[in-house]
């Protein structure tokens, strides 16, 4: 049926012809197993669940939408490009690629586009290479998922401390959160390797949390969209302070080493008052962002100043990541986010 979709005829190559089964392959080999630890006892307050009550809103301004939605024409650009330099690569080339963005490049999404591309080609051998790159992918992405399964059950490991972290003594789950949860999954979170906090990571949040929806755990998605909050400030936060230090070296033509000093030095020296409220809001709880925003304004920080200093933040740390991974996405829409509350304002 995924083939007759796409206007994919009986008559084109056998190859094309393959990309449908692929994609069916696929679930087997890339679905995460739903997580062992996924607790049932969370209980919502009358205020959360309710659509008319005011202090709703913070918590309803707040989602990161993951890879449910249809990608728009700009992430279908990126997912074009990728596919073109993918089809580009060198054999040896594609596992490092992959695992960067496997998330995305072992979608049923993205090899339906490889699909949709084929059966427009009209140059045979573009047809053949698009065909190629398919079995390419296939292979590779069964390679690196069989290289992963370690790295996913530690990274499951850690997502299941975050989430408890988000439990009372009693063990039961009250949201929204209280402040002194968040911060204990913060505590967790920013107590995490950099390289703990990447794509099994993710990927690990986005199974669990399309588990909790499949079964109407609303309040569970609301952890886990809390969770990938935390995880974007800090990640983020981490990114800053070693772009700056790694500039500064540059400029004063230093050596790496001298880099890592400044990184250490960076996190105690002073900056612009723009750049400190930011790395506080990065920091803190998305639902304290518009009173953090408005004690800055009332003191000295210009919210134009604000603005600019999250859009370099954007520029500089978020472009820099592989294009079309989650990290990039729930990165990305954490500072969008930020800009539209520091705007309402």
């Amino acid at each position: 049926w995924q083939l007759r979709r796409f206007n994919i005829q009986p008559h084109s190559t056998t190859i094309k012809m393959k990309l449908g089964l692929l994609i069916a392959s696929l679930s087997v080999c890339l679905g995460f197993a739903p997580p062992a630890y996924l607790p049932q006892k969370i209980r919502c307050t009358q205020r959360f669940l309710s659509d008319n009550s005011q202090d709703d809103a913070p918590r309803d301004r707040s989602r990161f939408e993951g890879m449910q939605r249809e990608p728009t024409a700009n992430e279908l650009a990126v997912m074009d490009d990728m596919i073109t330099k993918l089809a580009n690569a060198k054999p040896y080339e594609l596992p490092n690629a992959v695992s960067r963005a496997i998330r995305v490049v072992s979608s049923p999404r993205f090899f339906l586009r490889i699909a949709e591309r084929a059966d427009e080609a009209t140059d045979e051998m573009e047809t053949e290479k698009l065909g190629a790159l398919a079995e390419n992918l296939v292979n590779t992405i069964q390679a690196v998922v069989s290289m992963t399964e370690d790295s996913l059950d530690e990274r499951a490991k850690e997502v299941e401390k975050v989430v408890k972290a988000a439990s009372e003594a009693d063990g039961e789950f009250l949201v929204p959160l209280s402040k002194e949860r968040v911060e204990a999954m913060r505590k967790e979170v920013e107590g995490l390797e950099e390289e703990s906090l990447n794509e099994a990571f993710l990927s690990t949040i986005d199974a669990w949390m399309n588990k909790a929806h499949e079964d109407g755990m609303d309040g569970m998605v609301s952890i886990m969209q809390t969770a990938l909050q935390i995880y974007a400030g800090t990640v983020i936060s981490r990114a800053r302070v070693r772009l700056e230090a790694n500039v500064g070296a540059a400029v004063s033509g230093e050596d790496q080493a001298a880099a890592d000093a400044l990184v250490a030095a960076a996190e105690e020296g002073e900056s612009s008052t723009a750049s400190d409220l930011l790395e506080k809001l990065l920091h803190v709880d998305t639902n304290e962002w518009e009173m953090e925003i408005r004690k800055g304004i009332e003191s000295d920080v210009k919210k134009e100043a604000l603005v600019s200093e999250v859009q370099k933040t954007m520029e500089s740390v978020i472009l820099g990541l592989e294009n079309g991974s989650m990290a990039q996405r729930v990165q990305a829409e954490f500072l969008r986010e930020l800009v539209t509350r520091i705007e309402a304002i």
